[in-house]
């Protein structure tokens, strides 16, 4: 399983849950593998288990929790290329027909000018697509600025790149199965200020599915205001929203977005990061009159 490849760049970490036909069965959490390439199904991952453990009379077996993780800091093949640069994507991926917030449409992308119809336009052999895409703002993983809560508030177009590119960056763990209103406690003890918070829950497992927009984890007020004291420049989580959504009031939206402490939500795999030493990047297109836009997030390894 492993690579012998002193420049092996990934590994996979999960739990597992396996069911013996004749009764009983065995769990594992954080297990970590190194891999090949840059992903691997949960079948070879069942079969890797039940081989090296050497296990007998296997029936049900899941896999749970996988996520990739980049080491850079692991790797001797980076200690061979100063300046070598490793970037792990936080975005989920717009398709056509994604809803990310019930009660928005969905996305719908199409080709406007398709690649057979583009024939008749170029000189022979020559062709081109042109996709039209229409979706409300609030698709994908996004980012809100204040204008998203307050008609005085800077828009996208006046965003500056150093708002929201090459942050420093930290992840604060607040695991869903353990909280769901994660308060101030959870960011006590931290270095934050300045820097972009990154709320990992591993709520987004749910992305896409129909639990996705209940039970979800949020941040309460008391936590935004105690993160706008402590001066951070942007808060990340990878859950529905933010904000509390079972009633009207969202103090975190307006805490934060009131200080001008940008918010990302729907943010993935944040497993894959370390809790410090990486740069996180998460440019809007500069539009004037919105306040919120889906955005690639990434972060750079150090």
């Amino acid at each position: 399983m492993a690579d012998s490849n002193p420049a092996q760049q990934h590994r996979v970490r999960f739990d597992f849950d396996f069911e013996f036909t004749n009764g009983g069965g065995i769990q594992g959490q954080d297990f970590r593998l190194d891999i090949d390439g840059d992903d691997i199904d949960d079948a070879a991952l069942v079969d890797y288990i039940v081989r090296d453990l050497r296990l007998l009379m296997v029936g049900r077996a899941r896999i749970l929790n996988k996520a990739i993780i980049v080491e850079a800091h692991k790797r001797k093949a980076d200690a061979d290329e100063p300046g070598r640069r490793i970037y792990v994507d936080l975005s989920h991926t717009i398709e056509d027909g994604l809803v990310t917030y019930p009660g928005l449409p969905a996305a719908r992308i199409c080709d406007y000018l398709s690649r057979e119809d583009s024939r008749a336009l170029y000189a022979p052999g020559t062709e081109f697509q042109i996709a039209r895409i229409d979706m409300v703002a609030n698709t994908g993983t996004y980012l809100d600025c204040p204008f998203h809560r307050y008609h005085d508030g800077a828009d996208l177009a006046q965003l500056k790149p150093e708002d929201c590119a090459d942050l420093d960056g930290i992840v604060v763990r607040a695991d869903h199965r353990q909280v769901q209103a994660i308060d101030a406690s959870w960011f006590r003890d931290k270095e934050l200020r300045g820097r972009a918070v990154l709320v990992h829950t591993g709520w987004d497992a749910h992305w896409a599915s129909p639990d996705y927009a209940t039970g979800h984890p949020f941040l309460t007020e008391d936590a935004a205001l105690y993160l706008r004291d402590c001066g951070v420049r942007l808060v990340g989580i990878d859950s529905m929203n933010i904000d509390d959504t079972r009633g009207k009031a969202r103090p975190v939206h307006s805490a934060l977005l009131g200080a001008g402490i940008l918010i990302v939500e729907h943010l993935r795999n944040l497993s894959a990061l370390p809790d410090e030493g990486f740069a996180f990047s998460a440019v809007p297109p500069k539009l004037r009159g919105v306040g919120t836009f889906p955005v690639r997030a990434m972060a750079k390894l150090r």
